[in-house]
């Protein structure tokens, strides 16, 4: 359940940095988006793993 919301998350970041990129907003803004959905769809990620054993 929270990876999905977490991927959705990612997927409005990702849109957000487009978006700002186009108005020619600072790079640093965009940039922090890109990575702040990169940080989001690993957490996705790493929450589909199965525990250590």
């Amino acid at each position: 359940m929270w990876s999905i919301v977490l991927m959705a998350l990612a997927g409005l970041l990702a849109g957000g940095a487009i978006s700002f990129r186009r108005q020619r907003l600072p790079k640093a803004l965009v940039a922090a988006f890109w990575v702040l959905a990169a940080m989001s769809l690993l957490a996705a990620w790493l929450l589909t793993l199965e525990p250590a054993k």
